[in-house]
């Protein structure tokens, strides 16, 4: 259900980290939670970001849920389509409903991140 090759965060945040460049979006487990999306705002290109800041929102039918960064960086993308069509995040939420790419700061920072099995593993264990 939680692609191998992605590191989670505990807010339910999943980073592809390919290069300096870590594209980031919310896990399948997040966007069962929300429910159907109808809004997200993201940051603009160029943004700088330190881990652990809210740097967007997602709107759903049931609730608003914040958006923070896996890890110190820059926007250097957004997602328009996803933007555009919010309910990409709910057909695919872990490939075409990705949201942003984030050039790294501080790529050491990844190393607090999960793997797949350990965030499978949180979910199991009542993650909120």
């Amino acid at each position: 259900m939680y692609p191998g090759e992605y590191l989670y965060t505990r807010e339910h945040e999943w980073v592809h980290v390919n290069g300096d460049i870590a594209t980031m979006g919310v896990t399948e487990f997040a966007q069962q939670e929300l429910g159907e999306v109808v809004f997200i705002e993201l940051p603009g290109p160029d943004q700088h970001c330190a881990a652990g800041d809210e740097i967007g929102t997602i709107e759903s039918v049931k609730a608003v849920a914040e958006i923070y960064a896996p890890a110190t960086g820059t926007v250097v993308e957004c997602n328009a389509a996803v933007v555009d069509s919010p309910e990409l995040l709910n057909d695919d939420p872990h490939g075409e409903g990705w949201l942003l790419k984030i050039r790294l700061g501080s790529p050491h920072e990844l190393a607090a991140l999960m793997n797949a099995a350990a965030y499978a593993e949180y979910v199991r264990s009542g993650a909120e």
